[in-house]
């Protein structure tokens, strides 16, 4: 009964040690200080360090013009040679005034350089385009796309009207 009571007795002292040393092991490794997550680090220790959002990157005249000249051609009604007549002549107009933006100019020079880039670009698609369809081109320009619609649908209304009449 003493060999009983003795190893009883070494259970109980291994027993209270390793409660003991639970305490200090957890307190050293940030384990326990409360239940449901109360006290404890989330993610790493080693402190993160700052990542900037990379801004993004400025579109270039090609992907301009290629975004929008689909809703262009459908607006205008362009056939092949005149998208792409359109679309290089854009591009060109596009790209000059992106170089402008860039060289961060006065706000009166840079006026006086958007206005002759717009010049010049009307004097080539006058010169490259149907007499229709620049000016269709012009009203888009100044009324949007929304804009132009809503004309071409008016001059379909009033052409129904006097061939009816």
């Amino acid at each position: 009964m003493k060999t009983l009571f003795q190893s009883y007795h070494h259970y109980l002292i291994v027993l209270f040690l390793l409660l003991c040393s639970s305490q200090e092991i957890a307190a050293q490794f940030g384990y326990g200080q409360g239940q449901y997550g109360y006290g404890r680090r989330n993610g790493s220790i080693v402190p993160q360090a700052q990542t900037e959002k990379e801004p993004p990157k400025p579109k270039t005249a090609d992907e301009i013009v290629d975004g929008e000249m689909p809703r262009i051609t459908e607006v205008l009604e362009l056939n092949e040679f005149e998208t792409a007549v359109l679309s290089a002549i854009l591009k060109k107009y596009v790209q000059e005034r992106i170089e402008m933006q860039i060289l961060k100019l006065s706000p009166d020079k840079m006026r006086e350089g958007y206005d002759k880039i717009t010049e010049r670009q009307d004097e080539e698609l006058k010169a490259s385009l149907p007499l229709e369809k620049y000016e269709a081109f012009v009203a888009l320009q100044k009324n949007g796309i929304q804009g132009t619609k809503r004309l071409k649908k008016k001059e379909k209304r009033k052409k129904k009207k006097k061939s009816k009449d």
